[in-house]
């Protein structure tokens, strides 16, 4: 596998409208985009959502993953708190991204979460078993647990990076609801808010044996004033591919400010430089 470089650099680099993103599973660039099935004829795979995943390319960057699962053009307006918090991220990404004065969490390793875990481009995977389903991100190696066991939501938990999650089939989507967030994250790199408050729903939709379809909604009554419903994003099934190892480390800090805090007028982003 090719080496990968940190997330804070490879990020910025997307954000920066770059089209040379490449991607540790494999040496050829994935499929183009292909028009999904008509459901119907997958139903015996509707249930089965195993495999490693990678977002469809749909940017305008050729070969780069546009992160809209979460979509800034469908966000309802932000509350007071909301915008407070909003207007003092510094984010890596959008238009108020300013290359040397980024302030994102993952920047200090600190650990990322939904929904902005779920949207950013690289592969995750699903493995299903009894009473639960498990959810493993290339970045980080974060692996989440989705309970299905058919116990109920907690009323009363302790805030979380992940939350604590539970699954159930509707038909044949499998949806995931989850409660207990912290709000040291942000829902995207863009600097938009969550708080303790957020109730994260996660629909999940196989289309065909290659297409899953994910729709992300955001119930945050303290950051927004309306539910934030996103449209469905597609997910292609990577068969050859496996999850690599991506750990965040302090020295992938000092690449960051080599090559792309320092050199863009920024400060280093190492405590006391």
């Amino acid at each position: 596998m090719h080496h990968r470089i940190g997330v804070s650099l490879r990020v910025l680099v997307a954000a920066l409208g770059l089209s040379s993103i490449c991607f540790a599973q494999t040496g050829q660039p994935s499929e183009k985009k292909k028009s999904p099935a008509d459901s119907s004829t997958a139903t015996h795979l509707s249930h089965d959502l195993s495999g490693v995943w990678m977002q469809y390319d749909d940017g305008t960057a050729p070969g780069f993953a546009r992160m809209n699962a979460v979509d800034d053009r469908t966000r309802p307006p932000l509350t007071p708190w909301g915008q407070e918090k909003f207007d003092a991220a510094k984010p890596l990404m959008g238009p108020r991204a300013v290359g040397g004065q980024e302030d994102s969490a993952a920047l200090h390793c600190d650990p990322s979460g939904p929904p902005q875990l779920l949207i950013l481009p690289n592969p995750w995977e699903i493995v299903q078993m009894p009473g639960r389903t498990f959810m493993f991100f290339e970045e980080y190696h974060i692996w989440r647990t989705v309970w299905t066991d058919g116990r109920p939501l907690p009323k009363d938990s302790d805030p979380s990076w992940l939350g604590t999650a539970v699954g159930h089939w509707k038909g044949d989507t499998f949806v995931v609801e989850t409660v207990g967030f912290n709000d040291k994250v942000w829902a995207d790199l863009s600097g938009n808010p969550r708080s303790e408050e957020m109730h994260l729903t996660e629909r999940y939709r196989r289309l065909n044996h290659d297409t899953l379809e994910q729709q992300i909604i955001i119930d945050d009554p303290k950051s927004y004033t309306k539910v934030w419903v996103s449209p469905p994003k597609l997910h292609k099934l990577e068969p050859k591919w496996e999850i690599a190892e991506w750990f965040c480390a302090s020295s992938e800090l000092q690449t960051y400010d080599k090559d792309v805090r320092k050199p863009s007028g920024g400060g280093s982003a190492e405590p006391g430089k």
